[in-house]
């Protein structure tokens, strides 16, 4: 731990796609900051956007921190656009390092697509009156950021810093930490400055809460879930009274719906994988020699192809992932059309169709009619031609009348006499 004379930094690292995910961690780090007595909480920032929700609940957990937060978008290459933009002007520093970009922040679908115009202008008036208050209040230009909004300006870190869009520009974050220390009354109850030897930067290590959100969050694990809950329900179907397949399943299909909820997804790419499952179940119903499987098998092939809108930075799903999960998936589904085209086809072991056919022990017996132990039940019995049976006699069952099994002797007990 730093001295208590030295200039604590709290570093929170944050790259990836605004989501629940982004603002549990943002309400982490402002929490652990101000419980520890950190005197900034800085934030490295590389974000493509984001869901507008959690944007409004990074920039509430920023706005309502008791610790200053810097901003700054880098390393080079990183951006700041569409949800980082709004991030950038909340921040009480704002900064970026040379060859990164910030702006593009008009509103748009959760597939990367327009807007209709009522809802969009609603949207944009939205967003304007809340960037405008947060630029006004650390008195950065307000003009660009409605430009950002309104035309989806977009503008590299130079012109950023001339356009007084950012506050400093730093390649690294010490030498953003050094500026500030090299300014006046930059932060409060900072006024006369501090040298480099005089500040510690200390990572931020998120809790288990953030943790499992970014977990279940990566589409390829909420792509597992869908599929794997789908399994589940179909093998509980097929096998009603294992239980634990039925219940996996529900909980990982709970668990993907909430992740497809928040990310970028497909509509027609989630119906695509349903109707594969709906096909399975048709199997068990409808005699197609394997032909509404392999109607399955592409429906869930296609389905997993598309799920996941690609572009930038949005990769969409492997496709070595999307055929070992389909083909693994399939395999599940398709043992289980198995076993219950088994169980259809199987002889009954019990009811009338059951008896015809099976052994049963002659336990009381006089003339041609006695009683026979059968599939742990005594039974009334006769002879189809009238002879007499031995007690202990093994015999098979011809036919099924009613209460009265019609029986031919197998197997002969020597030595027991008939009963009287």
């Amino acid at each position: 731990m730093p001295s208590e004379n030295k200039f604590r930094v709290l570093a929170l690292e944050m790259e990836a796609a605004i989501s629940p995910a982004e603002a549990e961690l943002m309400a982490q780090a402002t929490a652990a900051a101000a419980e520890d007595d950190y005197d900034l909480l800085l934030v490295r920032l590389d974000t493509p956007g984001g869901t507008v929700e959690a944007t409004r609940g990074i920039l509430k957990a920023i706005l309502n921190s008791t610790v200053p937060v810097a901003v700054w978008v880098g390393p080079a290459g990183a951006r700041a656009a569409s949800a980082g933009v709004f991030i950038v002007a909340a921040g009480n520093i704002a900064a970026m390092a040379p060859q990164t970009t910030i702006g593009a922040a008009t509103p748009v679908g959760m597939g990367g697509e327009d807007v209709p115009e009522t809802m969009a202008r609603k949207a944009i008036n939205d967003i304007k009156s809340m960037v405008r208050g947060m630029a006004q209040a650390h008195g950065r230009n307000v003009d660009w950021y409605m430009r950002a909004v309104e035309e989806s300006d977009s503008i590299t870190a130079q012109e950023a810093l001339q356009l007084k869009v950012v506050d400093i520009l730093a390649s690294t974050p010490e030498q953003l930490i050094e500026a500030i220390g090299s300014r006046q009354k930059i932060l409060p109850g900072w006024e006369s400055g501090f040298s480099a030897e005089e500040y510690a930067i200390e990572e931020f290590a998120p809790g288990w809460r953030y943790r499992l959100l970014a977990w279940l969050l990566n589409p390829q694990v909420a792509y597992f879930l869908l599929l794997g809950g789908m399994a589940g329900l179909f093998f509980e179907f097929v096998s009603p009274g294992a239980f634990f397949p039925g219940v996996v399943g529900g909980i990982c299909l709970l668990l993907a719906l909430y992740a497809l909820s928040i990310l970028s997804t497909n509509v027609a790419g989630i119906l695509l994988l349903l109707l594969g499952l709906v096909f399975f179940f048709l199997e068990l119903a409808f005699i197609s020699h394997g032909l509404l499987s392999v109607a399955g098998i592409l429906a869930l092939f296609i389905g997993s192809a598309i799920l996941f809108p690609a572009g930038p930075g949005e990769p969409g799903l492997p496709f070595a992932t999307i055929v070992v999960t389909v083909g693994g998936v399939a395999t599940i589904l398709g043992f289980g059309v198995y076993l219950a085209a088994k169980a259809q086809i199987a002889k009954p072991a019990s009811g009338r169709e059951g008896l015809e056919g099976s052994i049963a022990t002659v336990r009381h017996w006089r003339g041609n009619r006695g009683q026979v132990f059968a599939h742990g039940e005594l039974w009334s019995a006769r002879t189809a031609d009238g002879s007499a049976l031995n007690v202990g006699d093994t015999v098979r069952i011809q036919r099924v009348d009613g209460l009265l099994l019609t029986v031919e002797r197998v197997e002969s007990s020597a030595g027991v006499d008939q009963l009287d």
